[in-house]
């Protein structure tokens, strides 16, 4: 299996911790993407800026195959104070790289430094640089400006860190991955009144706290028992004084869902429960629903392509065939409603070691042990899924 020099994992270490010092908010990453495709252009990539705002790709053609494969990275970090003490820590108040996006680009850096050099295969790669995975959609907007019409794929891979994982093992799933996210505003009115004459209102704060109660039924009595669901009651705000009976009251929800009918069937559950709850309190509702992100499902063929590669090339100890599912969501879902591929986890730190801090914690950090492994993980898949016909 080809392999970064010691030099060459120096190297990328630096790019991942200058970019993990200058973190930029979706939409906002517009320094790393000078930095991609000033990188990618130098190795000898056709470049194309701009798609999806901030996203970038770089094309490389070798051979004379028709065959065509993607990679993606993301870019943005998150709205998070760091509090690692890191000599590379943030330079940007309030913001950080607190879920790896930092090292995702890089090893997908070295990796496309490596093939410029030395890939043996036949084809055309296509390598994603992502905007805005957090929460802003990136990979549908990359979508909508023509990302897989522009640079068609035949299979699209990505790779994410995950802590609580011995550090390098590579983790695959077929099938359901990483959950559903859509996200639900409930309102209700009613009619305030003095909290010494309850008779003369209609209590919007009853009718939240009878609401929050009976959507705990929505996946106790209402899903599947072997089905994965979450709903969560993450907010609610009503009122303002203790002798006053508000006019209304606010309920923020979240749902996570690891099935397409799953996530159909909930929205259309708690849909129901806020308009019964509501009328049996007097009160009237309205229902904000946000569709998230989809089900992040694993084509079984591309990732029994990509374990078949893990196999060839690193040891059985650092490879796990089929990971659990993931509560957790990802855009890349998106990506693989329209193209086939898979998604993996490489291990950033089994519990009690570096690494094993959670993302999204101000703690947290990449690990960079893992430029190495990554890397050689997407050189290996770009040498064997586009290998040249003899």
């Amino acid at each position: 299996m080809d392999r970064l020099s010691d030099a060459a994992v120096e190297q990328f270490i630096a790019v991942r911790r200058d970019i993990h010092r200058h973190p930029e908010l979706a939409f906002s990453e517009r320094r790393t993407a000078a930095l991609v495709a000033a990188q990618l252009g130098a190795w000898g990539y056709e470049v194309t800026t701009g798609l999806g705002g901030t996203g970038v790709v770089g094309q490389l053609k070798r051979g004379t195959s028709n065959r065509t494969l993607g990679l993606r990275a993301d870019m943005d970090a998150l709205p998070i104070a760091e509090a690692t003490g890191a000599a590379w820590a943030s330079c940007a108040h309030g913001v950080m790289h607190a879920c790896g996006h930092d090292g995702h680009t890089a090893m997908l850096l070295a990796a496309a430094h490596h093939l410029a050099q030395h890939g043996r295969f036949d084809g055309t790669l296509n390598l994603v640089f992502q905007p805005a995975e957090e929460g802003g959609g990136g990979a549908l907007k990359m979508m909508e400006d023509g990302l897989f019409d522009r640079f068609p794929c035949d299979a699209v891979f990505a790779m994410h860190n995950m802590p609580g994982i011995p550090q390098g093992q590579l983790v695959f799933r077929s099938g359901p991955a990483m959950a559903s996210s859509d996200y639900a505003t409930v309102t209700l009115h009613g009619h305030g009144g003095h909290g010494a004459m309850p008779h003369k209102a209609t209590d919007v704060v009853v009718a939240a706290a009878s609401l929050v109660m009976a959507l705990q039924t929505v996946v106790s009595r209402h899903v599947d028992p072997l089905q994965p669901a979450v709903v969560t009651v993450g907010a609610i705000h009503a009122g303002e004084a203790n002798n006053v009976i508000p006019a209304e009251a606010r309920l923020e929800i979240s749902v996570r869902t690891l099935d397409p009918q799953v996530r159909r069937s909930v929205e259309q559950r708690i849909r129901e429960l806020v308009q019964l709850q509501a009328q049996s309190f007097g009160v009237c509702a309205e229902i904000a629903w946000r569709a998230g992100y989809a089900v992040l499902v694993n084509d079984d063929q591309q990732t029994a392509r990509a374990l078949a590669v893990a196999r060839k090339h690193f040891p059985a100890d650092q490879i796990n065939p089929q990971g659990p599912m993931v509560s957790g969501s990802e855009d890349f879902a998106f990506m693989l409603e329209r193209v086939p591929g898979s998604y993996l986890f490489i291990g950033n730190g089994a519990d009690g070691e570096p690494g094993a801090c959670m993302v999204h914690n101000p703690a947290y950090d990449f690990n960079d042990h893992n430029i190495a492994p990554g890397a050689a993980y997407w050189i290996a898949l770009v040498n064997e899924l586009l290998s040249p016909t003899p």
